[in-house]
């Protein structure tokens, strides 16, 4: 099984801390991923727009939560 199989299995418990230590573990490994993806998108030529579509978030939504951790590209590549 892979971790996030796991977190997912015991983020199902009836034991409320076995579960909500699951929810918090599950909640950062997805923002890692999404972090990974977003810069991924920004290396491959993405703008904030079509990877806020991608998300179901808006442009200014992505672009708060994820500029400041990518390196500096011209605004009018945008």
């Amino acid at each position: 099984m892979t971790e996030a199989t796991d977190l997912a299995a015991a983020a199902g418990s009836t034991d409320p801390r076995v579960g909500l230590r699951a929810v918090v573990a599950l909640r950062r490994l997805l923002e890692g991923l999404e972090h990974l993806q977003v810069a991924n998108a920004r290396r491959n030529g993405w703008s904030w727009q079509e990877i806020a579509d991608a998300l179901g978030v808006t442009r200014q939504g992505v672009h708060k939560k994820h500029a400041h951790l990518m390196p500096a590209r011209d605004p009018r590549e945008d």
